[in-house]
């Protein structure tokens, strides 16, 4: 099990752009994700390669105004795909999302760990 302390992650609104046709990632969403991948190589986080996982993710609001907490998961499971945890974020078969304190510029604390299949519910695999 792993837990990563992050910085208050773009919406999904802030995280993706598009110009015609085209969609990218914003500038703010390259910061989180070139963030998220320094964080885990200075604290040497380890990969859990192409193994199922489960995902806890509390988000640490920046003011008393209420957001949605689910805008947030996009730009946090891409980054960490994108810093090697994962090889893919379609390897997350639980996750969770809570609101948690407010905290002085906000942030995030996001725990994966290795997916039980004693106590989960044996779903189909999903194409996509």
């Amino acid at each position: 099990m792993i837990t990563l302390k992050l910085p208050y992650p773009p919406s999904v609104n802030n995280y993706w752009l598009a110009s015609g046709h085209r969609r990218y990632i914003s500038k703010r969403g390259k910061e989180f994700k070139d963030h998220v991948a320094w964080y885990c190589k200075e604290h040497k986080v380890s990969s859990f390669g192409g193994v199922d996982v489960e995902v806890h993710i509390v988000i640490h609001p920046r003011s008393k105004i209420l957001m949605d907490i689910d805008n947030c998961a996009k730009a946090i499971l891409d980054s960490v795909e994108g810093a090697g945890i994962v090889f893919d974020d379609k390897q997350v078969v639980r996750l969770v999302i809570e609101r948690g304190i407010l905290v002085k510029g906000g942030g995030c604390t996001v725990t994966i760990k290795k997916h039980s299949t004693s106590s989960s519910v044996n779903l189909p695999k999903v194409d996509s």
